[in-house]
């Protein structure tokens, strides 16, 4: 199951179960964002940043809102090219309280799906962390949310090309996940390094406030996977549970590598465990079972681990916060692990069956189009995006500004009255 344009029309075949759930899983959402991901940021950055991330997140929330209604539910949902949809929905034409999709109102669908152009820009802000001017971060999500991220999700969830050949893409592998990556990846080059990168500690300020918006960041997460089923049944009953099991294993997989090569596990990798383990079953949720989904999560551990310190270390490249090592790589691999997964033929590993005539090698075609595809298409548009506005408004404050720090250059505040 996947989500597909929806079919719009006025009824009075509401579904009043799967309304209720579709509702909460809106706000577990938008939780994952605020407070969630703002805390989970904010904790990992320096104590003299920690006011920006969390006004980029909170600010992208608002912004990507009002962008959503105005044209990037249309250019997501509604009928148009192969690419990219028209603009018949703008402004929500035509869409009132009687409006539905499927059987929940429309208006409950456009907020759901809301929330996921909500927590993609933001996932970027990793990448950019503590060296990027605000108007730039504004004028980037907006861009991109319009470019990027209404297309992707169009290809995908919306009738698009993707959806006609068949990917396996249950609640945002590429969607949310590689476009977020991709982008943050970009970001960290373009921008380049941190003042003191590779030649000193930039140790997370409040690992305290970092756990408790990963602990926000799992809860939310049911909405996020289990919500995409768009009905309270079965397949979402498996999607949580089978994310609940991904960032378990994604969680102490990395810990226990942690603990044999540093002699101890660390509190921030277990929490970056957990969110890598999330962020790779997402792809898969809705296809696997649980026995397929601790593969995954066991997988996630171990390739965003060693994917973290090649990117730090091997090729110098400062994602201020981990973002393409964990949600880039972990939605490639777990977009390409429910190819695998997802069929029914693997015994205790099965999940929930291919469609009628694909075989795991066809799917994984299909899969890798699809990674491909959109890794390509949001690095391009992401670097045009941030070489435009570098010309235009300049991406990176000033040397000074990034040493007495963001708070109080960019938004004349401090986080902590000392």
């Amino acid at each position: 199951m996947m989500f597909v344009a929806p079919q719009w029309g006025f009824s009075e075949e509401i579904n009043g179960a799967n309304t209720a759930w579709i509702l909460t899983s809106t706000a577990l959402v938008l939780f994952m964002t605020l407070p969630g991901l703002a805390l989970f940021y904010g904790g990992l950055v320096r104590s003299k940043n920690v006011l920006s991330v969390l006004m980029q997140c909170f600010s992208i929330t608002c912004l990507a809102s009002l962008l959503w209604v105005a044209v990037g539910y249309s250019m997501a949902f509604s009928e148009g090219t192969a690419f990219v949809g028209g603009l018949s929905k703008a402004f929500l034409a035509g869409v009132g309280e009687a409006s539905v999709s499927g059987d929940i109102p429309e208006t409950v669908f456009i907020m759901f799906q809301m929330t996921f152009a909500i927590i993609t820009p933001a996932l970027v802000v990793g990448g950019f962390a503590e060296r990027i001017r605000f108007s730039a971060v504004m004028a980037f999500s907006a861009l991109w949310l319009l470019a990027v991220y209404a297309p992707v999700t169009h290809w995908v969830w919306g009738g698009g090309w993707l959806a006609e050949m068949g990917l396996l893409d249950f609640a945002g592998g590429t969607v949310v996940h590689i476009t977020a990556g991709v982008a943050a990846l970009v970001a960290a080059i373009i921008l380049g390094k941190r003042q003191g990168f590779g030649q000193m500690a930039l140790p997370p300020h409040n690992l305290t406030m970092t756990f408790i918006g990963a602990g926000m960041l799992w809860v939310g997460w049911f909405g996020f996977n289990a919500g995409s089923a768009l009905a309270a049944d079965g397949n979402a009953g498996m999607a949580m549970l089978v994310t609940h099991l991904s960032a378990a294993a994604g969680c102490l997989t990395w810990s226990f590598i942690e603990w044999i090569r540093y002699g101890k596990p660390s509190a921030l990798g277990a929490v970056t465990g957990m969110v890598a383990g999330l962020g790779t079953i997402t792809p898969a949720s809705g296809y696997v079972g649980p026995a397929g989904a601790m593969v995954i999560g066991l997988s996630a551990g171990i390739v965003c681990f060693y994917c973290t310190l090649w990117l730090k270390q091997v090729f110098k490249i400062d994602d201020s916060l981990d973002v393409f090592p964990v949600h880039g790589v972990g939605g490639i691999l777990g977009t390409f692990m429910a190819g695998i997964f997802a069929s029914s033929e693997l015994g205790v590993f099965s999940g929930q069956g291919l469609a009628e005539g694909m075989t795991i090698l066809s799917q994984l075609k299909v899969q890798l189009i699809g990674i491909g595809a959109t890794f390509a298409y949001t690095a391009v548009v992401s670097l045009i995006l941030f070489y435009v506005i570098d010309k235009l408004i300049g991406l990176r404050v000033t040397a000074d500004e990034e040493a007495q720090g963001l708070d109080i250059t960019c938004h004349n505040e401090v986080g902590y009255d000392l």
